[in-house]
């Protein structure tokens, strides 16, 4: 399917029902357009950009307004999939200051993060972590990040691609919550991988093997004050790495686990996106975004029945649920699972690749996350496709660019499949209450 044939009649395929938005998503399929990112000063170096770059870092997007370090191995030397390689088999670090942390700290900190986030907030003790999600009155949601709890009166949000800096002090000009609010300086690493507890424990000792899903360790790596989280964007075993005062210290901590990481075989990588993909991990500003609710992206059980607190957005999210029980969602489009054909891919796609229910028919639908899995030995996606074609086993095709299709100009042959694709060594809570029989989505 050439760009002009996917472009002809309106530029951004009408004929994908985005009626329930105020902005829809840009389904123009302009493939790859090479431009050089311009380094200025606009736009700023995290404490481990230096570093990144001497570790072979070639190319960056942005991401919370910083440079983001997203390719190491060249493609002619393999590209992603060596880096995946390496977080299937030994030990990774990345680079993810991106990830900033956005501190709540004062006597009311726990009410005030209870009323911004739609979990509840109560239900987690002081050293412990959980994903989370925030909300606008819509119901859309405006983060999801990693919530760490250090104390009974201090919280981080280690947040995903948002200024959620800015709406939580937005929020609470409002109701004067008596709390601070500020990003800190603290930066994470991520060690991903199955050698990463090995890794980890000669770093900071053999406690760190007792940490459990989400919970935290205060600890010191060359000296220097870290907060460990068994959490991670891959589904592998994995931690974070928490460097306090990291504009001081970066240098530091970062060496440290390069010389820890030689028996491990470490290896410095991009934030393994083909790996998050099969473990169902989603990403924001690629699975969803502001105007995406929960119940679209299988982030149902973020809204709990059960939480009496109000928070923001609670009505919506409660009325929306109501709707989705009578049979009548608010929303055109609904998050699956693919397995597809086509070669691999084994790139970032430029475009939101799009889908129809028949080889001839109009787009009905797009890919978000595609990417090719070597363990299944299929391309696999997320992707939004109407409610009424999310059944499991449903066919769909999918309009791959002419690099990846079987037959230039021929959409390939889809299949709706459950998330997530692949066991994760460290579970998720969709994936952990679909192990106990409970449904996640509602």
């Amino acid at each position: 399917m050439t760009a002009d044939m996917q472009l002809d009649g309106h530029a951004n395929v009408p004929s994908v029902d985005q009626s329930d938005r105020k902005v829809p998503i840009n389904l123009r399929q302009s493939g790859p357009t090479p431009v050089e990112l311009l380094i200025s000063t606009r736009i700023r170096k995290s404490p481990y950009w230096e570093l990144s770059h001497q570790a072979g870092c070639w190319r960056a997007e942005v991401y919370n307004r910083m440079y983001h370090p997203r390719g190491y191995v060249r493609p002619e030397d393999g590209g992603a999939m060596a880096e995946y390689d390496s977080i299937v088999h030994d030990v990774t670090m990345w680079n993810v200051a991106v990830e900033r942390q956005i501190q709540v700290i004062g006597p009311d900190a726990e009410a005030f993060v209870n009323f911004v986030i739609t979990r509840d907030a109560t239900k987690i003790s002081p050293m412990r972590a959980r994903y989370v999600i925030l909300c606008n009155e819509a119901g859309g949601i405006l983060n999801d990040p990693v919530l760490l709890r250090l104390a009974a009166d201090e919280f981080w949000f280690s947040c995903s691609d948002t200024d959620l800096m800015l709406w939580l002090q937005g929020v609470n000009v409002g109701k004067r919550f008596d709390v601070q609010i500020n990003e800190i300086d603290v930066s994470p690493v991520q060690i991903q991988g199955p050698k990463s507890v090995d890794l980890m424990a000669d770093l900071v000792g053999p406690a760190v093997r007792d940490i459990p899903s989400y919970g935290l360790m205060s600890a010191a790596v060359a000296g220097l004050e870290v907060v460990i989280s068994q959490t991670g964007f891959s589904g592998e075993k994995g931690y974070e790495i928490y460097l306090r005062d990291a504009t001081l210290h970066a240098e530091r901590m970062w060496n440290a686990v390069l010389e820890a990481g030689k028996r491990h075989n470490l290896k410095v990588i991009a934030p393994a996106h083909h790996r998050r993909v099969a473990a169902g991990i989603l990403s924001w500003g690629q699975d969803m975004d502001f105007e995406t609710l929960p119940f679209q992206v299988n982030l149902g059980y973020q809204v709990p029945r059960q939480k009496t607190a109000d928070y923001v957005g609670k009505q919506r999210l409660e009325e929306v649920r109501a709707q989705i029980e009578a049979g009548n969602p608010p929303f055109t489009h609904q998050l699956v699972g693919m397995k597809l054909g086509g070669k691999p891919i084994t790139e970032y796609a430029p475009d939101f690749w799009l889908i129809s229910t028949a080889p001839e028919d109009d787009p009905v639908g797009y890919l978000t996350s595609p990417w090719y899995s070597p363990e299944l030995g299929t391309n696999i996606a997320m992707g939004h496709v109407p409610v009424s074609l999310t059944a499991l086993g449903t066919q769909l095709w999918v309009r791959l660019p002419d690099e990846y299709a079987e037959v230039p100009g021929m959409p390939v042959v889809a299949e709706v499949v459950d998330i997530p694709f692949r066991p994760s060594v460290n579970p998720n809570t969709r994936e952990a209450l679909k192990k106990r029989g409970l449904d996640a989505a509602v």
